[in-house]
């Protein structure tokens, strides 16, 4: 989920840029991002709890956001600081959106 969640990311912005949707046009937006949400998977261990909100949730975002436009600036991509908030803000709800469904609908089925 949360490759694909990267790819909407990165799909929707190019999209509201006037961006082509290519398949080479999105891996160019998205593998720094990708790369950090692989960081962040290695680093919270995601395989263990891949749907806990926190901590995995959280450290996958933080590693896709830090790590991504940490990439982005080394390769020359731009990371402007409304882009840096616009980016945190749709992952966090995309990356940390998917869990918190999926947490509720287990707490519901247990009925608690």
């Amino acid at each position: 989920m949360d490759v694909i969640a990267v790819l909407v990311f990165c799909a929707a912005g190019r999209r509201s840029h006037d961006e082509g949707l290519g398949i080479a046009g999105v891996a160019t937006t998205a593998w720094p991002f990708l790369a950090g949400t692989v960081v962040g998977w290695l680093a919270s261990r995601a395989w263990r709890q891949p749907t806990a909100l926190a901590p995995t949730g959280v450290i996958v975002w933080l590693c896709t956001v830090a790590v991504g436009m940490a990439l982005r600036k080394a390769s020359s991509a731009g990371v402007a600081a409304s882009f840096v908030v616009v980016a945190a803000s749709v992952t966090a709800v995309l990356l940390l959106g998917w869990r918190a469904v999926v947490g509720l609908a287990v707490r519901r089925r247990s009925g608690a």
